[in-house]
């Protein structure tokens, strides 16, 4: 089949994105994928198998895509690419990435009549809440969550399938949306085999830390992903494990709070901001590490949605520190594969690290569990079935 798949962002990187084309590709299918320039890159690639059409796009437009369904200006703009993209592929099915672009892309399909799969990443409308530019003026009154929403259930109800990530979210869905309950599709963010079968160390990072007892986080570091609370705790615990280090991997716009926070509990020697890091040191920075956290704050995303990074964590057999966060509490107590915190209690967090800093064995068991279940059960190998069964199945 010659899929279409809808990106309104630059590719690459996305990891789920590439995940779902090159298991399509590798299935025998041909996958297009739409996505936006800001820069005079290829207008057109192929990147592992898939077909990369890349359409230039300015700030403006981007800036407009927050006010999608406040104002047309940013669905008519990438309606005519959408367009212009499927009279040049000719697909037989379109594949979304999020509600965004979602009512450009039905508008631009009214000529075409495709089936159309819904991917939903995240509950948009939840995590829209948690931006700072929603808790102020303009965007506080001219931005509508709510208004997302019901925009949310109009497009699921247009949709022929739609895929989600976590069963809380579709389990959410179907309660709000009964009319399409058997058109959702579980399909998660788990890793490739490559991740943890197909890489290599840098002895820099492991020699760095090879005299620390190192408390690992990798990833967005917004405020909402309770990184302040991991802070306060080292601020605790700096005393009783004189080793002790937190090593953050990864970068956001707040994370300007986070390095005050730092400073002002003289904390430097303690706090490692390694910012951005490519993807191919993420392994080593994971086996240079003792204890690997997801301290993610409680609500309403993400109460029904895992984090990548805990899969990536537990490949490499290290014991997780992660917060009561609905979806990754019950994954990692099934699974035994760590301890849990209650979300932004620092003494709740300090007390259970302490535990598995004063127990080896433990944090070896709970590695161990959490490394069999990833690498046998929980790969993007084995949960990408779904996806294929998807469109083996979408034209019957």
């Amino acid at each position: 089949m010659k899929i279409a798949m809808i990106l309104d962002a630059k590719f690459p990187p996305d990891p789920r994105v590439e995940n779902e084309a090159v298991t399509l590709v590798n299935a025998g299918h041909q996958v297009f994928l739409f996505c936006l320039t800001y820069t005079k890159e290829k207008q057109e690639e192929i990147i592992n198998g898939i077909h990369i059409v890349r359409y230039l796009s300015n700030q403006l437009e981007y800036k407009l895509s927050a006010l999608a369904y406040s104002v047309p200006f940013y669905t008519i703009l990438m309606q005519h690419k959408i367009h212009h993209f499927f009279n040049k592929v000719q697909p037989e099915a379109i594949h979304i990435h999020d509600i965004k672009v979602a009512e450009a892309v039905f508008k631009a399909n009214k000529k075409f009549n495709l089936p159309v799969v819904l991917d939903l990443h995240d509950n948009y409308p939840e995590v829209m809440k948690l931006y700072p530019h929603l808790q102020k003026f303009p965007g506080k009154y001219i931005i509508s969550p709510n208004k997302w929403k019901e925009k949310e259930k109009e497009l699921i109800l247009k949709s022929d399938k739609i895929i989600s990530v976590s069963p809380h979210f579709i389990k959410d869905l179907q309660n709000r949306i009964p009319k399409q309950k058997e058109n959702f599709v579980l399909v998660p963010n788990t890793i490739r085999k490559s991740f943890f079968e197909d890489y290599k160390v840098d002895e820099s990072i492991i020699n760095k830390y090879a005299n620390h007892f190192v408390i690992l986080y990798l990833g967005d570091t917004h405020i909402r992903r309770g990184l302040q609370t991991a802070i306060q705790s080292i601020n605790n615990l700096k005393n009783e494990i004189s080793n002790i280090k937190l090593v953050i991997v990864g970068k956001n716009t707040t994370d300007v709070i986070l390095k005050q926070q730092v400073k002002d509990l003289a904390l430097e020697h303690y706090v490692d901001f390694e910012g951005w890091q490519d993807v191919s040191l993420f392994q080593s920075y994971i086996l240079a590490s003792h204890v690997c956290i997801s301290p993610l704050h409680r609500n309403l995303q993400h109460d029904v949605a895992y984090a990548n990074k805990i899969f990536q964590y537990m490949s490499f057999g290290k014991p997780l520190l992660v917060s009561n966060a609905t979806a990754q509490k019950e994954l990692i107590e099934e699974n035994n594969s760590g301890l849990v915190h209650q979300d932004r209690n620092v003494v709740d967090f300090s007390k259970r690290l302490l535990k598995l800093y004063h127990d080896e064995d433990l944090r070896e068991k709970l590695g161990e569990n959490g490394k069999q279940f990833v690498r046998n059960t929980f790969s993007w190998e084995q949960t990408s079935k779904n996806l294929l069964h998807l469109y083996d199945t979408i034209l019957d």
